[in-house]
């Protein structure tokens, strides 16, 4: 159930801003309102999920500057795991990271945005895995995952596209061959391009569309109004 309603929010099938009934998600999922209440206080500890007195639970959404600083974050942190892991990553990491990268170019050249979303992922985290600093890994999923539901690569051309995986191709290059010093100022090179493209737009919260069987149990704004049980207090 934890996985699945932090999915849902990651996916962006719940946006930012929606509140979140408990007694709905406990409905969903077949489940008493205890278990639920404790799966949105671990989101509220990862900062998927806000929690307010007598308000209930929400969807977190990202003041304006926020998604950008995210990002730097990421980025950071995403350049420190790789340091280590292309002096410890081996012929089977290397061959992992090329199949991340040949999926994302499928997505690519298919102008498949939700895929080219995924394997972009994919592929980062298969650059970064072999470094095995769990907690660090483990710090940048959360960050990454506070990034994911406003999808600021979502609107991106198929130019724009190809020019941003010819910086993963020179990454998966350095990478194969050992190659620390081009490795990270590729990968700096190519997370500054990314917070730039964040910090030159604005990313409002979407509107949520009209929703589906499966997001109306999961969601309270749009259907409940804001009433609020004891339980969720």
């Amino acid at each position: 159930m934890l996985d699945a309603i932090r999915s849902d929010i990651v996916e962006g099938i719940v946006p930012p801003g929606t509140a979140l009934e408990v007694d709905v998600l406990a409905a969903t999922h077949d489940v008493s309102r205890i278990p639920v209440r404790e799966a949105l206080m671990t989101l509220v500890g990862e900062g998927l999920v806000e929690h307010q007195p007598r308000r209930g639970y929400s969807v977190t959404r990202l003041a304006d500057g926020e998604l950008a600083e995210l990002f730097g974050v990421r980025g950071t942190l995403e350049l420190a795991a790789l340091a280590v892991a292309v002096r410890l990553g081996g012929p089977a990491d290397v061959a992992a990271a090329r199949a991340a990268h040949d999926a994302l170019q499928r997505a690519v050249d298919a102008g498949d945005e939700r895929g080219y979303h995924h394997q972009s992922r994919a592929f980062h985290t298969a650059l970064t895995r072999p470094s095995a600093m769990l907690r660090l890994l483990g710090v940048l999923d959360r960050t990454w995952d506070l990034t994911e539901p406003y999808r600021p690569m979502g609107d991106l051309g198929r130019d724009e596209a190809r020019a941003l995986h010819t910086e993963h191709e020179d990454m998966l290059t350095a990478f194969a061959a050992g190659d620390a010093e081009r490795l990270l100022a590729t990968a700096a090179a190519h997370q500054e391009n990314l917070a730039a493209r964040v910090r030159a737009r604005e990313f409002p919260t979407r509107p949520a569309a009209a929703p589906s069987r499966r997001t109306r149990h999961r969601t309270l704004g749009a259907t409940r109004g804001n009433r609020t049980t004891e339980d969720e207090r």
